[in-house]
């Protein structure tokens, strides 16, 4: 059996995957930093006009980054899917 073709195939879905993954964590980390400057009226709204979220994943999200406080972490509340 040649397995060439699908030993390829799984390492472009790993790195596909991992550079998936570090795009979101920006995007996280994004939201949160443009909710927390110069906040103002309708910016929850913006946010999730421009990531697509929900305005409650956004709340969320930022609930998450409250409470992890200094440590900048940003997991949570908006689904990996």
């Amino acid at each position: 059996m040649d397995t060439a073709k699908l030993e390829l195939a799984a390492q472009r879905y790993r790195e596909a995957e991992a550079a998936l993954d570090a795009a979101r964590t920006d995007l996280r980390a994004e939201a949160v930093a443009a909710m927390r400057q110069n906040p103002k009226r309708g910016d929850q709204a913006e946010v999730a006009r421009i990531t697509g979220w929900t305005r409650e994943q956004i709340r969320l999200l930022m609930k998450a980054a409250e409470q992890s406080g200094a440590s900048g972490s940003t997991e949570g509340p908006i689904s990996n899917a």
